[in-house]
């Protein structure tokens, strides 16, 4: 199967500098902190990301999509897929003086049913090292829908002190038709870091309900402040109650989302 033989390939990444070199930067934006890279990875294989940052970073926010994980990240810094909340609202995030770092899949991998797996965390843990090689702050996994497994497994394989913490929004928490792989398949126990699980009232997710948020909270029994932010509201636009312009995707409560996110981060460094 494709990616689970990219995942494979992918347990380990080349040393990386700072973005100097042609060869691993394909793109940078008109101010000196925005670039495409290629990370490189085992077998030849890379993997494309986008990074933004404001000139003096408060902390580094590693947005993990959902869905397949697909963002088409191009060489010049478009995406071709950027619906998915944590992906619409990198600027946003730039703003309040984020640093964010978008991984695009490898190969044009389908994520689903492979974020759980030691592989796919080598790729976060590599992701989170790569991040602390740029900037000397505070870096934290944001996730949302299929992506909250990838934080889940992220935290729960983190070397200590790596990450300052992880936010789960809306979170697959009940097996799906797509893929059967939940939060729960990532080893919640062994998260020992700060988690904020956000849930959305008005979500009609069928493998996200609301109503699990707490059993996520109660799972990561190691994480020293574990705990569950109620939003509501949204305006349905997609075609899928699971869609990104949803309420399932804080369509059209971006801002009240991100500032509750906002309020958690600082509150623990960020």
């Amino acid at each position: 199967m494709l990616k689970t033989a990219i995942l494979a390939a992918a347990t380990t990444m080349i040393t990386l500098t700072a973005p100097a070199s042609t060869e691993q930067s394909s793109w940078r934006g008109s101010g000196s902190n925005e670039w495409v890279m290629e990370l490189p990875l085992e077998k030849g294989l890379t993997q494309r990301i986008l990074y933004l940052a404001p000139p003096r970073p408060r902390a580094t926010l590693i947005m993990l999509p959902g869905g397949s994980g697909k963002v088409g990240v191009q060489r010049d810094g478009d995406l071709r897929h950027d619906d998915n909340f944590v992906v619409r609202t990198r600027e946003d995030w730039v703003a309040r003086g984020y640093a964010v770092l978008i991984p695009d899949t490898i190969a044009k991998a389908n994520l689903r049913g492979a974020r759980s797996s030691p592989a796919y965390g080598k790729l976060v843990e590599n992701l989170v090292a790569y991040a602390h090689s740029h900037i000397q702050a505070p870096v934290f996994l944001i996730s949302t829908s299929q992506g909250t497994i990838a934080a889940m497994n992220g935290a729960a394989r983190a070397r200590p002190d790596s990450i300052s913490g992880i936010v789960l929004t809306e979170s697959v928490s009940i097996p799906g038709r797509l893929s059967a792989e939940t939060v729960f398949y990532a080893d919640p126990s062994a998260v020992r870091v700060p988690a904020l699980v956000v849930a959305n009232s008005d979500d009609a997710c069928d493998v996200a309900p609301p109503e699990m948020a707490p059993r996520i909270v109660a799972a990561m029994t190691r994480s020293p402040d574990a705990r569950v932010i109620k939003v509501e509201g949204g305006v349905k636009r997609s075609a899928k109650a699971c869609g990104s312009l949803s309420p399932h995707g804080y369509y059209g409560i971006e801002n009240e989302v991100i500032g509750a996110i906002a309020s958690w981060l600082r509150e623990h460094g960020g």
